[in-house]
């Protein structure tokens, strides 16, 4: 059984039903060519795609937040995960350059819970707040059985789509073209898991605590399902701070369900070149925890989890310091943690794990 199985999850099998579906997607473009709506980037596995309206270039992606929605089942805590659904749109959109303006949002719930709807709504206005953001449209959809989840409350499920504006310090979306060998890799540092991987994260509670694994004590007076629903740290305000200010990116990645191998690829694959990755963050307090509990080995948690570096942004060697002073002014932690090679590899070397991968 491959180690994908054996978390619950296929990514390869993912990857190729991402593909299937954007074949399908691109089949649609010429239904806009040459009329407000067009998609201007027909580039598969891109989080983002950018739409013409004359003059305007929109930026447009969907995402939800999966069954990170468990752990606001099992802990009653709903106000944190707006941010999780925010970051997932938001931050897709940043890797492309785009700076997200507004948000539309569908609750599909068994039955109504008016006190937790409110609490998922607090939270969402509060992320949008936080990254200059409008809730512009939602759907509250009630679907009984269709939708089930932990415990006796209500539950549900949230997804979204989020537009934004290509900023005018940028001619074109980020689409990897402009990655050379040489450039450095600048990584943001993340505050939890974000919203991927839970399904392995679910497998080793359960195995290691019980059914009722959210309750154990994580650290002093925290629960693991108090830790674990930690909301993600949406990045989008530093990319579009680096944009606004004149710094010139090579390319912007978004470590999410993959890894960041998976996910690097994206922004290396155009020029056909690699990476050195050797200074990332080292995992996370609580990632290392897991990994311990369920035995997890670093190539698995390193496909599933963003292991502490939740994004990664390109850039010639020349705008390195104006990075690193901005991301520390707007209270984000960033390093150095490696070079654009001119070979097609990725290679990752941590205390803990040292990992190769081609695409």
């Amino acid at each position: 059984m491959s180690n994908q199985k054996k978390s619950g999850l296929d990514i390869d099998l993912g990857n190729l039903c991402s593909k299937d579906a954007f074949g399908w997607a691109k089949n649609t473009f010429p239904n806009r060519t040459n009329k407000a709506g067009a998609a201007a980037l027909e580039v598969d596995g891109v989080f983002s795609n950018m739409l013409q309206f004359g003059d305007q270039r929109i930026g447009i992606a969907s995402d939800g937040i999966g069954t990170k929605i468990e752990l606001a089942e099992r802990t009653g805590i709903y106000d944190t995960l707006g941010f999780d659904l925010v970051a997932m749109v938001a931050d897709d959109l940043a890797t492309a350059g785009f700076e997200p303006t507004n948000i539309s949002n569908i609750i599909d719930v068994d039955r109504l819970d008016r006190t937790a709807i409110n609490s998922l709504m607090k939270g969402l206005a509060a992320a949008c707040d936080y990254c200059g953001m409008s809730i512009s449209g939602g759907e509250i959809a009630e679907l009984g059985n269709r939708i089930s989840g932990y415990g006796e409350g209500m539950h549900f499920n949230w997804c979204s789509t989020a537009i934004g504006v290509l900023p005018k310090e940028l001619k074109k979306p980020f689409d990897g073209t402009a990655v050379q060998a040489g450039d450095k890799v600048i990584a943001l540092k993340a505050d939890g898991f974000r919203s991927n991987g839970f399904s392995l994260i679910r497998r080793v509670m359960e195995a290691s605590f019980g059914e009722a694994w959210h309750n154990e004590i994580y650290e002093g007076e925290q629960t693991w399902g108090e830790a674990l629903l930690t909301p993600s740290l949406i990045f989008t305000p530093v990319i579009t701070k680096m944009i606004l200010s004149g710094v010139q990116l090579s390319g912007v990645a978004h470590i999410t369900g993959g890894g960041i191998i998976d996910n690097f690829q994206r922004v290396l694959k155009a020029n056909d070149v690699g990476a050195d990755l050797n200074n990332l963050f080292e995992p996370l307090p609580i990632m290392q925890r897991l990994m311990d509990l369920g035995n997890v080995k670093a190539e698995d948690a390193y496909l599933y989890w963003n292991m502490g570096n939740g994004m990664l942004v390109v850039a010639e060697e020349s705008q390195v310091d104006k990075i690193l002073e901005i991301t520390k002014a707007l209270g984000y932690q960033a390093q150095v943690a490696g070079t654009i090679t001119a070979e097609r590899r990725i290679t990752l070397k941590t205390a803990s794990a040292e990992l190769e991968g081609t695409y």
